[in-house]
C-alpha cells in the first residue's frame, strides 16, 4: 500500500509516517518509482509506535524497545527475554510516578489556594454585608 492508504488505515497523517521512517521507527521498501510501499505489518507497527508515543516515550526510546522487541520476536530461543523492554518499561513507570507526584503537590497547593480565597470572600461579603447595613440605618436616622 501506499503512504496515503497507510495514512488512512492507521489515521497518522503522511508526513508522521515519513518522520517515523527518519527517526527508524518504520522502513518502508522502495518501489522502482522510488515510491514508499508498505503492508499490513506495518499498519501494526505504526499502531504500536503511537501506543508509546501516547505513554510518553521518545522516538529514541521507542526505537531501542521496538529493535529489542523485533529481536526478540526473531529469536529461535523460547527462553529469550529483552532486557531493554524491561528497562524502558520501568524507567517510564518511575518517571509517571515522579510526575503524578509533582502534579499532586502542585494540586494540594491549588486546593490551599481555593481555600484561602473563599475564606477571604466570605469575610469580606460579612464584613461588606455588615459596614452596609451600618451605613443605611445611620442614613435613615439622620433622615
Amino acid at each position: 500500500m501506499k503512504i496515503s492508504q497507510l495514512s488512512k488505515a492507521t489515521g497518522v497523517s503522511a508526513r508522521s509516517i515519513r518522520y517515523y521512517e527518519k527517526k527508524k521507527l518504520l522502513t518502508a521498501r522502495r518501489l522502482d518509482n522510488d515510491y514508499r510501499e508498505f503492508d499490513d505489518a506495518d499498519v501494526k507497527r505504526i499502531k504500536t509506535i503511537q501506543i508509546y508515543l501516547e505513554l510518553g516515550m521518545s522516538t529514541k526510546e521507542i526505537v531501542e524497545i521496538l529493535n529489542c522487541h523485533d529481536d526478540y520476536d526473531a529469536s529461535t530461543d523460547s527462553d529469550g527475554f529483552c532486557e531493554e523492554m524491561l528497562e524502558a518499561y520501568v524507567e517510564k513507570r518511575v518517571e509517571i510516578f515522579q510526575q503524578i507526584q509533582s502534579l499532586t503537590a502542585v494540586q494540594q497547593r491549588l486546593d490551599q489556594r481555593i481555600e484561602q480565597m473563599r475564606v477571604q470572600r466570605a469575610l469580606m461579603s460579612t464584613a461588606g454585608g455588615s459596614a452596609e447595613h451600618t451605613s443605611k440605618t445611620s442614613l435613615v436616622a439622620k433622615g
